[in-house]
């Protein structure tokens, strides 16, 4: 009986294979990077994932964790039991709870082009919207819809701003001797 063709055949080295990043590919798959510093920190190697995040007081099943109520055909209902695990790192859950707490501050911000466009406008047409939409730098042709957009979005992001520009528009006091 016949044997296959290529059963007998040994392996060669690969040359086009860049072993140093196959490794690097392969060590990134079996560990990936944690990316909260609170849990990196406290994780521990030789313990499995849901073991680790039972220690924190995290869940690794969240239907597991909150119980639900099962209704049956005869109408009575029963309740679920969560597994009950000791919380052996309740720091890492204060560290969670406090970070989630604080204010997330806005960082979305203008372009510096944007803030002189719309100052710009401001300055030359108060509140018209139509004359803005027909001002020679309306370079991109906004619709007056558009201007009044950005002025609005202007006024959000940069807030401290507006008021100190609408309060230099303001008409100078004349001085009296």
């Amino acid at each position: 009986m016949p044997k296959a063709k290529k059963s007998g055949k040994r392996r060669k080295f690969d040359y086009n294979q860049d072993r140093k990043k196959m490794k690097k590919k392969f060590i990134k798959k079996c560990n990936p990077r944690i990316e909260n510093s609170q849990i990196r920190n406290a994780w521990d190697d030789k313990k499995s994932m849901a073991r680790n995040l039972q220690a924190m007081g995290l869940a690794f099943d969240p239907n597991r964790t909150m119980p639900i109520k099962n209704q049956s055909l005869l109408g009575d209902n029963r309740v679920t039991k969560a597994p009950v695990g000791m919380v052996t790192k309740p720091y890492v859950l204060n560290q969670l709870e406090e970070e989630a707490s604080r204010p997330e501050r806005d960082s979305k911000t203008l372009s510096s082009d944007l803030i002189e466009y719309v100052q710009h406008m401001i300055r030359e047409h108060k509140d018209d919207f139509k004359a803005m939409a027909r001002d020679e730098k309306n370079y991109y042709q906004d619709t007056p819809k558009q201007i009044k957009r950005k002025i609005n979005e202007y006024k959000r992001c940069h807030s401290a701003h507006y008021n100190a520009f609408i309060n230099s528009l303001a008409d100078p006091q004349p001085m009296i001797q």
